[in-house]
């Protein structure tokens, strides 16, 4: 199961840490930022699962980040959770207004803070947590690890289901190389861009199993994409 990703835009690097190791330790992929400027560019690369952002981060704030990134299409609807120092009524409003989903004020429990992520991504991204994903005629069990097209089992190896784990998450969505190898192969491991047309090629075989339509869009320039419908 590709585990949920999380980016934290926190200038505090004691609490940055923190809440790293916590994230972490519940099985989400973490990424911590310390400024406004290198988080927008970072989310213009790769947008994560949700976005816990401070709302006094350095070079762009985090209300204005936060208004940015609602004008954009991509991440009009990234769930994001507003941390600050800033504990009036009137502050609590314009975090909210501006487009944060939930807002916490310093200092508060990890117990807490885990909680809120926990419950918005339930409520923002269903798919991200739940064991079963459907799109179209095509079902994935991440728990038994199986994935059945009108009720026949597909057999697919390791990384042809993460990678078909991956888009299904993000039916619709089109990912060029490079995204679907962070997300997919991770970060931190060197690979061709050209292995993922090798891993799309062996997918779609096994997938269309040469009599079903293809699910499967390549877009030219661009990248990939699974059919919604």
């Amino acid at each position: 199961m590709i585990a949920p990703r999380i980016m934290v835009v926190e200038d505090e690097e004691p609490l940055g840490v923190l809440l790293r190791y916590n994230l972490e330790s519940e099985g989400y992929q973490v990424e911590v930022v310390t400024r406004g400027d290198e988080a927008e560019i970072r989310l213009q690369e790769n947008v994560p699962d949700l976005l816990v952002l401070d709302w006094m981060v350095p070079a762009i704030s985090g209300i204005e980040l936060c208004r940015r990134l609602r004008v954009r299409p991509e991440t009009e609807r990234l769930p994001i959770i507003m941390l600050t120092a800033r504990g009036e009524e009137s502050d609590r409003v314009r975090g909210l207004s501006t487009g944060a989903d939930d807002y916490l004020v310093k200092p508060f429990s990890t117990p807490e803070f885990m909680a809120r992520v926990k419950a918005l991504l339930r409520r923002a991204k269903p798919e991200v947590l739940s064991s079963v994903l459907k799109v179209g005629d095509i079902v994935l069990d991440r728990e038994s690890h199986r994935v059945y097209r009108k009720k026949s089992e597909i057999r697919l190896g390791p990384t042809e289901f993460r990678l078909l784990e991956f888009m299904m998450r993000h039916p619709g969505r089109v990912f060029s190389r490079s995204q679907l190898l962070d997300n997919v192969w991770g970060e931190t491991i060197y690979i061709d861009e050209r292995t993922v047309d090798v891993h799309v090629g062996r997918l779609r075989k096994a997938v269309n199993n040469g009599r079903m339509p293809d699910v499967i869009r390549t877009i030219r320039g661009a990248g990939y994409a699974i059919r919604e419908d």
